[in-house]
């Protein structure tokens, strides 16, 4: 297995395949991409079960901020129970107080609520909200979980990249640091030399118009992007050319 994983975060059955077919390590589960990623739907999850590559499951029941209601944690806890349901590896999820710190207490109690069905557990990028990225990652690590997906603070992975550096050797192993938002080909070769291994994209694609009708009624948005397959490949590629290139002799 490559030293460099790549994930893929998708939306839709075909993006499922492309990504699982095309060199994903990972697959990122959800529904809206759009939208920052919502939980996907239960028909979804059954689908992604039978790729045959590892799925973790978006656990975010409304779009916004990631200030949760009890109603909303109630919802983010069933949605726990059905992922491990369908068999899936793990799942993402993250809760924030107004000011932007971690809610532990939230995530005590979702992390909780994951370990009972032994599924592995991702903090989303709502830990670029937190004020202090070294102090939140710390915090993240003790509350025990895997992955954390980020971009360094910034709005982009890209422009995040000092801080994606400087997260991954602090947490000297401790944890997987997930580099997204934004990344593409073109960005991977930076990642990668600011120590990254592990890279998270949607390699999305505007998605052509099918039905000009339903463009009309607004069913349609006209920056509907779905995964491209060749851009999986070219990303899994780049991936695969930098490890080759950098094999120490």
């Amino acid at each position: 297995m490559s030293r460099y994983l790549l994930e893929i975060c998708v939306d839709t059955a075909a993006g499922l395949h492309a990504a699982a077919t095309n060199g994903a390590d990972r697959i990122e589960l959800c529904d809206a991409l759009g939208q920052g990623g919502l939980t996907p739907s239960a028909g979804l999850m059954r689908l992604a079960a039978d790729t045959g590559c590892p799925v973790r499951v978006m656990i975010r029941p409304r779009a916004g901020d990631f200030i949760y209601s009890d109603d909303d944690l109630a919802i983010m806890r069933h949605d726990i129970a059905m992922t491990a349901e369908m068999g899936l590896a793990g799942v993402v999820f993250g809760a924030n107080h107004a000011d932007g710190r971690l809610d532990v207490e939230a995530l005590e109690d979702l992390i909780r609520h994951a370990r009972r069905f032994k599924l592995e557990t991702a903090l989303n990028r709502s830990f670029d909200l937190a004020p202090d990225l070294p102090c939140a990652l710390e915090t993240v690590i003790a509350l025990g979980f895997d992955t954390i997906l980020t971009s360094g603070g910034a709005k982009s992975a890209p422009q995040g990249a000092a801080m994606l550096g400087e997260l991954v050797k602090l947490a000297k192993g401790r944890i997987e640091i997930l580099a997204g938002a934004g990344v593409t080909i073109a960005h991977a070769e930076a990642l990668l030399d600011a120590g990254l291994t592990s890279l998270h994209s949607s390699c999305g694609a505007p998605v052509a118009i099918r039905s000009p009708r339903a463009a009309e009624l607004g069913y349609f948005s006209a920056d509907l992007r779905d995964t491209d397959p060749a851009l999986v490949a070219a990303l899994r590629a780049a991936l695969d050319t930098y490890e080759a290139s950098h094999v120490v002799c």
